[in-house]
């Protein structure tokens, strides 16, 4: 896979600079996509340590004719693509009742139709591959609740997407799969926590403490073990699953 290209989306921080990363191992080039720049050149150096090249692309994939651009870009510096790595989005968490028609299409702008529209530029080249693509769900796609009705709804779309990508890919030899990490502690999360225990008359060690032992799992899963997930389901050993929400949790789903 060394001659391989992949695009990895929201790879700035947390499980998408991680992914990049992990994926350096087994890709010679990367494609580095998140707003923010600065943090994309330190994913880059860290890829480049890890025996990769990169291309850094600072974009918004929130703006339709984005996605376009980067396929545009990664096809004359590399040639191909061979993984897609839909990561970037953050679904802001407000009480159902209170979210704004612009809350909800901000939820949905990045994580859905970001991922939905760099996939479908890319398509032609991965099916020229045979190539994988990952779209990032998560667990409130199965528990949806009303303090975060966003997330849950979105995670659910992804799922379906996913779902339907996987329909073409069985045309098409493109292998394609969902990710539906846990609790894992990414400098978001452990942000919100910070600012989240003096609030309620917390520490900071409390708050950490509280959240895994409300989701009854251990610990909070580390961004390091969704890279690795990922890189095993863009693997040519993972070329028959098709379709599938793979959930990595710590044990916080209890159903079958």
């Amino acid at each position: 896979m060394k001659n391989s290209v992949a695009i990895v989306s929201g790879a700035s921080q947390g499980i998408g600079e991680a992914t990049a990363v992990r994926l350096a191992r087994d890709f010679g080039q990367l494609v580095l996509v998140a707003r923010s720049e600065e943090k994309l050149h330190a994913t880059a150096a860290k890829v480049k340590a890890a025996g990769a090249q990169s291309l850094v692309l600072p974009a918004d994939l929130s703006i339709p004719a984005t996605a376009e651009e980067v396929v545009a870009r990664t096809v004359e510096a590399f040639g191909r693509i061979d993984a897609v790595v839909n990561i970037a989005g953050a679904v802001p968490q407000v009480d159902l009742l209170d979210m704004t028609d612009a809350q909800w299409d901000d939820g949905m702008s990045l994580k859905l139709h970001g991922a939905r529209r760099l996939t479908v530029r890319a398509w032609e080249h991965l099916k020229a591959s045979k190539g994988s693509v990952i779209l990032t769900s998560g667990n409130s796609a199965l528990f949806p609740k009303a303090s975060y009705a966003a997330v849950g709804t979105v995670n659910a779309a992804i799922v379906a997407l996913a779902k339907a990508f996987a329909d073409l890919g069985i045309r098409d030899g493109v292998t394609v799969n969902s990710v539906l990490p846990g609790p894992v502690m990414t400098g978001r999360r452990r942000s919100y926590l910070e600012h989240w225990a003096p609030a309620h008359d917390m520490t900071v060690e409390e708050a950490f403490a509280k959240f895994p032992k409300e989701a009854g799992i251990a610990r909070y899963g580390e961004a390091e073990e969704i890279a690795n997930l990922i890189a095993f389901l863009v693997s040519p050993a993972a070329k028959w699953m098709m379709g599938t929400a793979v959930r990595m949790d710590g044990g916080e789903v209890k159903s079958v």
